[in-house]
């Protein structure tokens, strides 16, 4: 990985969109938006802010939060620390 996020950022692996419901199969317009996936990189927090992430830690974050880049044909969301609602355990 040729990207390290700056000051309070992290860089997040979006979990795939579920495929089936049941054994319904949804269309990919129908599909939610996921709202959960894994660390992959993480800036060193800020003076004001340490940075409690860390890489590997699944995370939930909001519906609108963070940027999507692509690297690599892979997509991912560049988002600010406060944007994570909660880690998973």
């Amino acid at each position: 990985m040729n990207i390290k996020p700056l000051a309070d950022r992290v860089l997040v692996l979006p979990a795939p969109a579920e495929e089936k419901i049941g054994g319904i199969i949804i269309p990919d317009t129908a599909k939610e938006k996921p709202l959960r996936g894994k660390i992959v990189a993480a800036g060193h927090g800020t003076k004001d802010e340490e940075m409690v992430l860390k890489e590997g830690d699944v995370v939930l974050y909001g519906k609108y939060a963070g940027t999507e880049i692509e690297l690599d044909g892979e997509k991912y969301l560049i988002m600010r620390q406060s944007d994570v609602l909660a880690i998973l355990a």
